[in-house]
């Protein structure tokens, strides 16, 4: 299967990389093609432009600033997001990706002024994140990064997508142990994609 990685952590020493390496190194163990998507590496600009928005709805050239990402996320069968939650919210260059990438045309079409699914070709979406706080303190706050996964980004999937969502809660105060015991479930539900 074709795998497109979305990574966004600017550290390269954090338990987020350790985390993105754990996932790219059991996915290509599993025999999967993996597109690797460091966006803070390949310098991605989560800015949407004015020109950009004013063409975002012209299906004949509002792909062009971004036609790599476009080409990638459309040869892919899977998408798996790694990504630290951020004030209940993806990293800026995580939602400046999606801002600019998934495109009319591309992520959605429109039908009639209804939304339609356009990416049929994502059949696996994967999570993997962290938070600081609790998983209680996350649903207090209705866990948005969780609602955009499930329920925004598999809209626009293949629709017999089932997310997965893997999360390591209170980081603030996790322990050596916690982070090894949430590498080996990433490693153990990757295998399984």
């Amino acid at each position: 299967m074709r795998v497109l990685v979305l990574y966004a952590h600017p550290d390269p020493e954090s338990y987020g990389a350790a985390l993105h390496e754990t996932v790219v190194a059991s996915l290509r163990a599993a025999g999967h093609e993996v597109d690797d998507c460091d966006l803070y590496a390949e310098g991605f600009d989560a800015v949407l432009s004015r020109a950009e928005r004013v063409g975002y709805h012209d299906l004949a050239s509002n792909t062009r600033p971004v036609a790599g990402y476009v080409e990638r996320l459309q040869r892919a069968q899977a998408l798996v997001l790694c990504f630290p939650v951020w004030n209940f919210g993806y990293p800026a260059i995580l939602k400046g990706f999606f801002d600019r990438v998934f495109l009319p045309g591309i992520s959605f079409k429109l039908v009639d002024g209804k939304v339609r699914p356009n990416l049929w070709n994502i059949r696996k979406l994967v999570a993997v994140t962290t938070y600081g706080g609790t998983r209680w303190r996350a649903l207090l706050m209705g866990d948005p990064p969780r609602k955009l996964v499930k329920r925004v980004l598999r809209a626009v999937c293949h629709p017999g997508v089932r997310p997965l969502y893997l999360a390591h809660y209170d980081m603030n105060r996790a322990t050596p142990e916690s982070r090894k015991a949430f590498l080996d479930r990433v490693r153990a539900n990757i295998l399984q994609l």
